[in-house]
């Protein structure tokens, strides 16, 4: 009786053991998902202000170019306000390629392309988009540990008893791949 009693309480001790870290597991991973966001949003954001500088800059060497400048603003204005990972790739996909069509307007001003302050912000812009990549790369890693932990067994069925969700990855249009980007200094 003694010895039945021993195992039963070592059998829930391992149990609940494997529980707590388990669950401590799943807490780490979906906290390091959202620094991850948090920092694909610093960064967004910092991107975001960089962009209205930049097109005032080519505005003053370029200022019958209405259309291109309504695209990126309306780009901009949407990338701000999407929410949710899908969406906000999808708006930062469109706002990546009007950016494209403000640069190739920059091409044909040598005036503007020899702008210091034309150059600093793209020297700008350029490192930031590079930082984005870092940190959308640095998320959907994160995302895919979270989701493989959520997905793998027994711990699927402790994490949904939890409600643990899985993540969207942070994924960039299919176009993007086919079409390497022109980037003209």
């Amino acid at each position: 009786m003694n010895t039945t009693l021993l195992v039963v309480v070592g059998v829930l001790a391992v149990v609940f053991l494997w529980v707590v870290l388990s669950y401590n597991r799943l807490i780490t991973l979906r906290n390091r998902t959202r620094e991850a966001s948090s920092d694909i949003e610093v960064q967004l954001k910092r991107r975001y202000d960089l962009i209205p500088n930049l097109m005032q800059t080519v505005k003053g060497y370029a200022s019958h170019e209405q259309g291109v400048f309504e695209k990126v603003t309306a780009a901009r204005a949407q990338a701000m306000g999407a929410h949710g990972m899908h969406q906000k790739a999808q708006a930062e996909n469109m706002l990546s390629e009007t950016l494209k069509s403000l640069f190739a307007v920059a091409e044909s001003y040598p005036d503007l392309k020899a702008s210091t302050n034309f150059l600093e912000l793209q020297r700008e812009l350029r490192d930031t988009e590079d930082k984005i990549q870092a940190s959308r790369r640095f998320y959907n890693t994160n995302v895919m540990a979270l989701n493989t932990s959520l997905e793998s067994f027994p711990v699927n069925l402790l994490a949904s008893s939890l409600g643990f969700k899985k993540e969207e990855f942070f994924d960039i249009d299919e176009k993007a791949y086919q079409e390497p980007p022109a980037v003209a200094f």
